[in-house]
């Protein structure tokens, strides 16, 4: 008997990440029975895609109880917009029923509580979709800590670099309202909090942060025009502008190299909504997340890390150091090596005994989104866990929860101030009196 799964939410992601896997590499244990959505040109997405599947039940945002109904799911898929998690994931618990959800699981800290909350009483587990584990590199070094290769983990430094192409694309889209996504500390940053406390198998438990809106929004340097309302496939100014021009051939025959975006499209032709444009100005006024961050964590296992993330770079990637009591690993990454303007050395790892010579260790790349992570983390959701690893990679709810806190934490600490605690945030509790004080001071 094959499982049955729903989706909510019909994204580009959905049906890149959910749906053509199931179609096409897992259709002898998995299918689609239904599909829920706020905008009915999702649906029409959903057949032209697979066009042997044009019966597919569908439901509007509200039906999520007639789906479940009708349709019988043994699990529900929540892939749409980052704020709508929580209300999918808590009615999929409530009935119980398992939930894969993308990252990130919920917007704030209190919604992520309440999601814990509800799984506790429920016979339905929360699966999310943290595929950055999955990256070939980051297995290894996972491994290469569990060893007792660095000895106890002291301090991380983490520096995160969102090139032009990327980076802009958050801002043409729904993720720039810190209201649908909970600002990109938490829609991105989850992925990169994550990776940290599983590698070192420690919790975050305070965060001290700033942040600043440097690139994008009205008084962005590169803004060729100061005017609102513009769309990047309209716009009278898009020749004067640096973002545009560098990423859109004049043809616009050529797609962008990309694994993250690479089924959407700002030609509604290619990726329809009926009342959505996912090419909005970079340059609008209304945009008041940060692109630019710099935060310090501390974990309940006494490990320090500094971390940072800027959305404007020329290039992609990241550098990474993870120092402990016996040694130190390095590696840094430049990601989508096409859209990087030099050549770039295959990722490897270093590692530096604390008493000993340097050792570079070559990890076996493979194909697919992510680094590779993709394809691995869709067997282990669609085929089961592999009982051959040493360690615990597929996250859940908890896992969710933390990444959430943590990148809430930071974009709190950046306009409060302070240092933010996860209890404060995991909580529900903002502690209005000492940050009222602090703005005084």
């Amino acid at each position: 008997m094959r499982k049955r799964y729903a989706i909510c939410g019909v994204s580009g992601r959905a049906l890149g990440q959910f749906a053509k896997p199931i179609h096409e590499l897992f259709s002898h244990n998995s299918e689609v029975v239904a599909l829920l959505d706020t905008d009915p040109a999702r649906f029409e997405a959903y057949r032209s895609r697979f066009p042997h599947h044009m019966d597919i039940a569908v439901y509007g945002a509200s039906d999520f109880g007639a789906m479940v109904d009708d349709t019988k799911p043994d699990c529900i898929i929540v892939a749409g917009r980052d704020d709508t998690h929580v209300h999918y994931i808590i009615a999929a618990l409530e009935r119980d029923i398992d939930v894969i959800t993308e990252k990130p699981m919920a917007t704030t800290g209190a919604d992520a509580r309440r999601i814990l909350e509800a799984e506790a009483v429920s016979r339905g587990k929360v699966i999310v979709t943290f595929n950055y584990r999955y990256m070939p590199i980051h297995m290894r070094i996972k491994e290469m800590i569990q060893e007792g290769k660095v000895g106890r983990v002291t301090s991380i430094d983490l520096n995160w670099y969102i090139d032009t192409h990327h980076g802009s694309s958050y801002f043409k889209r729904w993720n720039r309202e810190r209201a649908f996504s909970g600002g990109l500390s938490v829609h991105k940053s989850t992925h990169h909090f994550d990776l940290v406390q599983w590698w070192i198998n420690q919790k975050p438990v305070e965060v001290f942060a700033y942040g600043a809106l440097n690139y994008y929004g009205a008084e962005g340097e590169w803004n060729p025009a100061q005017e609102d309302g513009r769309h990047c496939r309209t716009c009278s100014v898009s020749k004067d502008c640096a973002y545009y021009s560098r990423w859109t051939p004049r043809s616009r025959q050529i797609r962008v190299p990309d694994d993250h975006l690479n089924l959407l499209s700002a030609d509604q032709k290619d990726f329809p909504y009926t009342s959505y444009r996912p090419d909005q100005c970079i340059f609008d006024s209304s945009i008041a997340i940060e692109d630019t961050y710099t935060a310090t964590m501390k974990y309940n296992g006494g490990a320090l890390m500094s971390y940072s993330v800027n959305f404007s770079l020329p290039y992609e990637g990241y550098r990474l150091a993870i120092n402990g009591t016996k040694g130190r690993l390095e590696t840094l990454e430049y990601h989508m090596p096409a859209r990087t303007p030099f050549p770039t050395p295959v990722q490897t790892i270093d590692y530096f005994p604390l008493f000993g010579s340097k050792e570079t260790i070559h990890v076996v790349h493979r194909e697919g989104g992510h680094g590779g992570g993709d394809p691995l983390l869709l067997e282990d959701i669609f085929l089961g866990e592999d009982l051959n690893r040493p360690y615990q990679i597929l996250s859940g709810a908890t896992d969710g929860a933390y990444s959430v806190a943590a990148g809430e934490a930071v974009w709190r600490s950046v306009e409060e101030h302070r240092p933010i605690a996860i209890d404060e945030v995991l909580g529900g509790r903002r502690n209005t009196v000492q940050a009222q004080k602090m703005r005084e001071e």
